[in-house]
């Protein structure tokens, strides 16, 4: 992002970018127990900036770890085991309310759920020697939140950390367990670069002016 200050708390349409993320939970459930993961050194940083912009939605923190799986493990120590956890990256604070619902109501049925999207460009395999085009429709693009039974969600970052973990789902189906996809939605974008920031401001401006 070509700064000092971390993504999720570089201003998004006069905003930090995590207080627009969790605000996207609130209004789905004002009740929600909302735990955020920061690192230690970051912690006050934070509450001075909820002091600033007079943030108010209840929430509790915990530290996080050297990796963004520690810092899910962390975190999970806080949910009770009978809860449906959903797991989110702070730095998407474009999640829409009907994702937020695919993935509670999926995961109530099933005792899982994440959010895809369909990939919409042409892709291709490369392998040793070459390359070669595959179906797209064979393929998602995987978002979050991801949802999960507690405990279930627990146990599976209760062993060792999966060699090829990329997401909440990868630890998860390391214990076996079968993942259920739902719609996402487009605008779900990981904020990762100046141009993702670019794209969500204007994203805040089109939904504003329509209001």
């Amino acid at each position: 992002m070509n700064s000092r200050i971390p993504k999720q708390f570089l201003l998004l349409g006069g905003l930090p970018v995590l207080m627009r993320t969790v605000r996207a939970f609130y209004l789905f459930n004002p009740g929600m127990l909302i735990i955020l993961a920061l690192p230690e050194s970051y912690t006050a940083y934070w509450q001075d900036l909820c002091s600033k912009y007079n943030f108010k939605i209840r929430h509790s923190i915990v530290t996080g770890g050297d990796s963004r799986y520690q810092s899910v493990k962390n975190a999970l120590e806080a949910v009770p085991d009978d809860f449906i956890v959903a797991i989110h990256d702070g730095v998407r604070p474009l999640v829409s309310q009907k994702t937020i619902t695919n993935v509670f109501e999926e995961a109530e049925k099933n005792g899982n759920a994440i959010p895809v999207i369909p990939v919409n460009e042409s892709i291709r395999k490369v392998e040793k020697g070459g390359n070669k085009p595959v179906s797209r429709d064979q393929f998602r693009i995987v978002q979050t939140p991801q949802a999960f039974n507690a405990k279930a969600i627990k146990d599976a970052y209760a062993k060792t950390e999966p060699i090829d973990f990329t997401d909440d789902a990868t630890v998860f189906e390391s214990t076996g367990g079968k993942i259920f996809l739902v719609e996402g939605n487009p605008e779900n974008i990981k904020i990762t670069q100046p141009s993702d920031l670019m794209f969500a401001e204007s994203i805040i401006l089109r939904t504003s002016l329509s209001d």
